[in-house]
């Protein structure tokens, strides 16, 4: 048998917390209320007992006993009544430990009377008490000792002291929670260039100090970002110049090996000047605002432009679906995707999946060499080539797929590779649906 988890998530572990400590105190609370209680009422129900069997015993023993059978029902209690007989046959009662009933009877009568007192078997305790009256007559305390029961209502507020427990938890644990969830919501949606949404720095100081903290880190991501983009930009301003007089230069040297290779490598630095300043570019969300796309006529429309170069392109999308993006962005990211999958394949395809968990998947489909599956997740980062088919003899410098990655981060979606069984890649890109197409994929899926 396996032994119970303990919750995971900080709001069940604190109600948890919360609630077992105030459902123990309570229930140690209630537990000596109705101990004192039960003390309580058997003190009174044992004076009540020494008083009446002393009155008792004295109006008995001063009737005629003729007339005492009909003064018997007015002596009658709820755990004891009073017999003009020997009782019947039972077990002695071991004196040395008696209940609390022999022990107040014996104080109250031991001086006056002889009494022994037996145990009857029965469903709850059974005592009788045995004696005799001055004129010789055999008299019986037969007693059924049992507390007052619990009042009807008692149980019913017992339940709902422990609902309101209940609800007082959850008020104080979502009370807790709330800030720590919307900070992690900020975080999940934190955007580099500065345009997220800014936490409310009201309530509690701790809650205000850590919406303060958090809008401050925003702040100063945006300007560090914006500072890296101004620092490639100047390096690429800086660098296109000379490179350029320099492949003027070479141009007018004689025809010869060395020209050739001055020539490729001053290429290699000028794509690599571009491709840096693209990927900074990717990062910047703030230059475009987002409106409708219908991804059919979009995707077609990349696919007729890769058609009229030669290119083998195929689009295959089985329903028609609407998003909310920045379509000058989400063009830069297929067209990455795109040419990155050419570089290693004929013929490429574009599959687009079915609306689902609020997404929509795009897959670009090759059947090129792929990609080790220990590397699929550091082919993504910035500066990394690999040294099989997919390396420098393809013109590549380490960053097309970083920048596919950041621009498709900065549309609020995600790529994954995959290899393909039989061979080759799928890059996927996962975008968010938009409200009302998200409820029609539901209806119709």
């Amino acid at each position: 048998m396996k032994a119970p988890r303990w919750p995971r998530t900080l709001a069940s572990q604190l109600s948890l917390i919360f609630l077992l400590s105030l459902v123990i105190a309570h229930g140690l609370s209630f537990g000596l209320q109705f101990y004192e209680r039960y003390e309580s009422a058997k003190t009174l129900m044992l004076g009540n007992l020494e008083q009446d069997l002393t009155t008792t015993l004295a109006v008995l023993e001063r009737l005629p006993a003729s007339e005492r059978n009909a003064w018997l029902p007015r002596f009658v209690h709820p755990n004891y009544r009073y017999q003009l007989d020997e009782g019947q046959p039972g077990t002695p009662l071991d004196l040395a430990s008696p209940p609390a009933f022999v022990r107040s009877m014996q104080a109250t009568l031991g001086r006056t009377y002889t009494l022994h007192y037996t145990q009857l078997a029965d469903t709850r305790p059974h005592y009788q008490a045995h004696l005799r009256l001055h004129d010789g007559s055999p008299l019986t305390i037969d007693v059924r000792p049992s507390v007052s029961p619990l009042s009807p209502w008692l149980p019913l507020v017992l339940v709902g002291q422990l609902l309101l427990l209940l609800a007082c938890t959850w008020l104080a644990v979502r009370t807790a929670i709330r800030p720590l969830t919307r900070l992690s919501q900020a975080v999940d949606t934190l955007d580099p260039n500065g345009g997220g949404a800014r936490l409310d720095e009201s309530g509690p100081v701790e809650v205000a100090y850590a919406a303060v903290a958090f809008n401050t880190l925003q702040t100063r991501i945006a300007a560090h970002v914006k500072e890296r983009m101004q620092l490639l930009a100047a390096i690429s301003h800086d660098l296109q110049t000379p490179i350029t007089r320099m492949k003027l230069r070479a141009e007018l040297m004689e025809d010869s090996v060395e020209k050739d290779k001055l020539w490729n490598d001053l290429s290699q630095m000028q794509h690599l000047v571009q491709e840096g300043v693209a990927y900074a570019r990717s990062m910047d969300s703030t230059t475009e605002a987002s409106r409708r796309i219908d991804v059919r006529a979009f995707l077609q429309s990349l696919v007729f432009d890769y058609e009229d170069t030669g290119k083998h392109v195929s689009l295959d999308m089985p329903r028609d679906a609407v998003l909310d993006s920045r379509p000058h962005a989400l063009r830069r990211l297929m067209v990455n995707l795109v040419d990155n999958a050419l570089k290693y394949a004929s013929d490429v395809e574009i599959a687009v999946g079915r609306p689902t968990a609020g997404s929509l998947s795009i897959c670009i489909l090759d059947r090129g060499p792929g990609i080790p599956e220990a590397l699929l997740g550091e082919v993504l980062k910035p500066f990394y080539r690999l040294e099989s088919s997919r390396n420098r003899d393809t013109g590549g410098t380490g960053l097309g797929l970083a920048i596919s990655q950041q621009l498709a981060l900065s549309l609020q979606g995600s790529l994954q590779l995959y290899n393909r069984e039989g061979g080759g890649l799928c890059a996927q890109l996962s975008l968010p649906l938009p409200v009302a197409e998200q409820v029609k994929a539901q209806l119709i899926g």
